[in-house]
Parts: structure tokens; sequence; C-alpha cells
């Protein structure tokens, strides 16, 4: 094998290594001599030219980051653990590799730091009955810190607030108190309405006698309707003379 031959070997070897191909929500910052290019290469096929060039991978996708369970103390003494969830995605290819040495790491921190002070500042109602305030507060604080890097925040949720056990059970009857005591307003509030009605239903059968009389009987009426049922019960004397004849009156 001659020599020229080797060379030209050697050479197609070399481009063929030289090509990198990328997705097409890949981007690749290139490094040529130590010094970045102005612009990320991609997508699609680039030459990477060893030792000459360096290239870093960055994908632009969405990214879901879990934030492990955090111990914290909120602003009423109460100890619990928060989790949550941090969605970002890299905005600036170049910043993300300049400027953080591993933004996946650093953003992972800044959010467990974040959670920590944030929910430290509340108390455990606002945890618990204010969770979009402190999500979007937790949003923008993230947002702030990651923007230098080239990272874009956009969404966190907190998952689960695990209380302690002493803490669930004060909860729980405090919510049965709560639920007894509206029970009992209710009732108060129905037992008054209906005092009312029965006042004024009163005052009308007191202005027409007979229809208190038909009332009377209305409610015989309604007792009667068990057969097996034995009603005794008074008949006013007044009630009498509807049934005399013609002759005796």
């Amino acid at each position: 094998m001659s020599f020229p031959l080797i060379i030209g070997i050697i050479v197609v070897v070399y481009l063929l290594n030289s090509i990198k191909i990328l997705n097409e929500y890949e981007r690749g910052v290139i490094f040529r001599l130590g010094r970045i290019l102005a612009r990320p290469k991609g997508p699609g096929v680039i030459f990477v030219f060893f030792p000459i060039d360096r290239m870093e991978r960055i994908s632009l996708r969405t990214v879901t980051l879990d934030v492990p369970p955090q111990d914290i103390i909120t602003k009423d003494n109460v100890s619990v653990k928060v989790n949550a969830v941090v969605y970002y995605r890299v905005m600036d290819p170049s910043h993300a590799v300049l400027e953080v040495e591993d933004y996946h790491f650093a953003t992972s921190q800044m959010s467990q730091t974040s959670l920590r002070s944030t929910v430290g500042q509340v108390s455990l109602d606002e945890l618990l009955s204010e969770r979009e305030k402190i999500n979007s507060e937790l949003q923008l604080i993230i947002d702030k810190a990651t923007d230098p890097w080239g990272v874009k925040v956009s969404h966190v949720e907190i998952k689960h607030v695990d209380l302690p056990q002493e803490m669930q059970r004060a909860m729980a009857r405090q919510a049965e108190a709560e639920r007894e005591r509206r029970a009992k307003v209710i009732s108060a509030e129905g037992e008054f309405q209906a005092s009312q009605k029965l006042s004024q239903a009163a005052e009308i059968l007191q202005k027409q006698p007979m229809s208190l009389q038909m009332r009377y009987l209305q409610t015989l009426m309604d007792i009667s309707t068990e057969k097996s049922s034995i009603i005794v019960f008074p008949l006013p004397l007044e009630m009498l003379k509807w049934f005399k004849t013609e002759g005796e009156r």
C-alpha cells in the first residue's frame, strides 16, 4: 500500500469522524482553540475538527426537575416536608455553557434553596390555602436567579406537603369542631325561620276562626293515613249544630 493511499484513508476517516449530526431540539456550542464561536451550530450536519474544535451538546427541550422533599420550619414554627417540581428549558446555549459549570445541577440547587426560604416565610395556613401564590413567587425567584445562565423557568408547582402526625390530628379535630359549629348554626337558623313562619300563620288563622277548624280537620286526616292507628280527639260542641235536623232548628 502506497504512502499517498494511506494518507488518503487517514484523511477520509478524519473527515468522517468530524461529521456530527444534531437533532432538531439540539444545539452545539463549538470551542475552537479554546474560544467559543459566535453562534451555536445545528440542527443538522455540522463539522467538528478534532483536536482544534470541541463541542458541547445542549438540549433545548423542557426539562422536568423533581425537587426532593425539604425539611422546612414555617413562619408559625411548624415542621413540614415539602417537595416540588420545576419546569425549565435552555434559551441561550452559549450562556448555559459559559456562565455555569453544570446548569442542571445549579438549577436543582437553586430550586431547593428557594423552596426552603420561600416556604419558611409563610405560615402553615398560607402554605395549604395559598399554594398558587407561593408557586408564582417561587417561579419568579428561580427564574431571576437562572436568567444569567440562559435558563428559563416556566413553571413551579408544590406537589406535596407532609405534616407531622400530631399536626394532622389537631387539624382533624379543628375541622370536626368547625363542621359541628356550622351544623348548629344552620339548625338554629332553621328554627328561627320556622318560628317566624309559624307566627305569621298564627296571625292569619286568628283573623279567620273557621280556618283554624279546617286546619284541625286537615291534621286529623294526615294522622289517619295509617289504618292501624286509633285516634281519640275532642269534638267542639259548636260543630254539633251542623248535624241538627230542620225541625230541631
